[in-house]
C-alpha cells in the first residue's frame, strides 16, 4: 500500500523543466555559520555570492554574518540581480565565499563553477541523496571532495514557491562545503538542533509583530479621530511584512 502521509508526498521531485524554487528556511541558513563555519577571520570582513537567491531568504540570513552578499538568480523573482550563474564569466576568485541551494539537478555544475569564483569556500545546501551518484563521484567527490558534510539532525521543510512555518517534509537535507585551505577528505559532521534558537517570527512573509498590531485602531478611536473634539486621537503605524 502506498505511503500518502503528507510528510511522504512532501518529498521532493521536480521535472526537468522546472524552475525548483524551494526557498530556504531562514533558519537553515544560519545554521552554517552558527554550527558548521569554523573561520579563522571573522565572516562580517567577507564577501559572499548566492547565485540561486530566489525571493532572497538565505541571502538576506547570509547578510547577517558577512560584510556584503551579491545575490542573484536566472529567474526573476522581484530580488537580487537576473544573472544566469553557469554562463556569466565571474572573475577567479572575485568572492570570498559561494553559497546557495542550487536546483538539485544542477548542483554539480554550480559546485564546479563555484569553485573558480570563491577564495575561501564553498557551501550549498543540497538533499542528502546528493552524495549518491556513481557519476557524480567520478566528476566531482573524487577530484574534489567536500572538506565537510554537515547532515541536519532536524527536518529542513522547503515547499515549492514558499515558506511554510507548519510545513513538513520526508527529506533530509544537508551542507556540503568546500574550504580552500583544509586538508582534502571529507569531515562528516551534524547540525545539531537549532531551529528553536535560529528560527524569528519575522523570517516569514505576513508576520505581524505583536508591536505592529498594538498600533492597529481599534473601532472607537476610528471614530473618535473623525471627530476633532473628541479628547481620543491616535496615530496608525503601518505595519510591515517579512
Amino acid at each position: 500500500m502506498q505511503n500518502t502521509s503528507h510528510a511522504v508526498m512532501a518529498q521532493r521531485n521536480e521535472p526537468m523543466d522546472s524552475a525548483d524554487d524551494f526557498p530556504t528556511p531562514p533558519w537553515a541558513t544560519r545554521a552554517l555559520p552558527e554550527h558548521v563555519l569554523n573561520s579563522r577571520e571573522p565572516l562580517a570582513t567577507m564577501t559572499c555570492l548566492e547565485p540561486a537567491c530566489g525571493a532572497g531568504h538565505m541571502a538576506k540570513a547570509l547578510g547577517e554574518y558577512f560584510r556584503s552578499v551579491d545575490a542573484s538568480d536566472v529567474h526573476d523573482y522581484g530580488y537580487g540581480t537576473r544573472r544566469d550563474f553557469l554562463t556569466y564569466p565571474f572573475e577567479t576568485h572575485s568572492f570570498d565565499w559561494v553559497i546557495t541551494n542550487p536546483p538539485f539537478r544542477l548542483s554539480e555544475e554550480f559546485v564546479l563553477k563555484a569553485l573558480t569564483i570563491a577564495r575561501r569556500g564553498v557551501a550549498i545546501l543540497a538533499r542528502t541523496v546528493f552524495l549518491e551518484s556513481v557519476g557524480r563521484y567520478e566528476r566531482l567527490f573524487q577530484r574534489r571532495p567536500p572538506t565537510k558534510f554537515a547532515q541536519f539532525t532536524e527536518r529542513v521543510p522547503m515547499l515549492r514557491g514558499r515558506l511554510d512555518r507548519k510545513g513538513s517534509t520526508a527529506t533530509g537535507y544537508a551542507w556540503l562545503v568546500w574550504e580552500a585551505n583544509e586538508a582534502n577528505g571529507a569531515h562528516l559532521t551534524w547540525v545539531p538542533p537549532c531551529r528553536k534558537r535560529l528560527e524569528r517570527d519575522a523570517d516569514y512573509p505576513g508576520h505581524v509583530s505583536f508591536a505592529s498590531k498594538r498600533c492597529i485602531p481599534s473601532s472607537s478611536s476610528l471614530i473618535a479621530s473623525a471627530n476633532p473634539a473628541s479628547p481620543l486621537s491616535f496615530r496608525a503605524a503601518s505595519a510591515s511584512s517579512a
